[in-house]
């Protein structure tokens, strides 16, 4: 299984606009209904205000990494970039959980 973790916050310099970030965010929660081979999709907000934290995350899973390069060219998630662009930056992270593993850091 692979994963696909990503952050998002607001850009620097680019005011907050509410009802722009909502939109937004709930485009990105829906986005899984629009791409079938998804297997498991999260978005969840930061709730504490700490310097270091970003403000969204995005949880994902694919069946393998050939999932996660047919997903990032794909029409509905090109879009949704597209939109998130003048908005947000976000970093990414993808890797292959361990089966069998318990989960955590040791």
């Amino acid at each position: 299984m692979m994963r696909h973790i990503v952050m998002f916050r607001r850009l620097p310099g680019v005011a907050r606009n509410p009802e722009l970030e909502e939109r937004l965010i709930q485009w990105m929660r829906d986005l899984d209904q629009e791409i079938d081979f998804v297997r498991d999709w999260k978005v969840s907000a930061n709730e504490l205000d700490r310097p270091i934290c970003w403000d969204y995350l995005l949880e994902s899973s694919f069946d393998d990494a050939e999932a996660v390069q047919r997903y990032l060219p794909h029409p509905a998630h090109v879009a949704l970039v597209t939109a998130l662009k003048p908005y947000f930056e976000w970093v990414a992270v993808d890797y292959t959980e361990p089966s069998g593993q318990a989960r955590g850091l040791g």
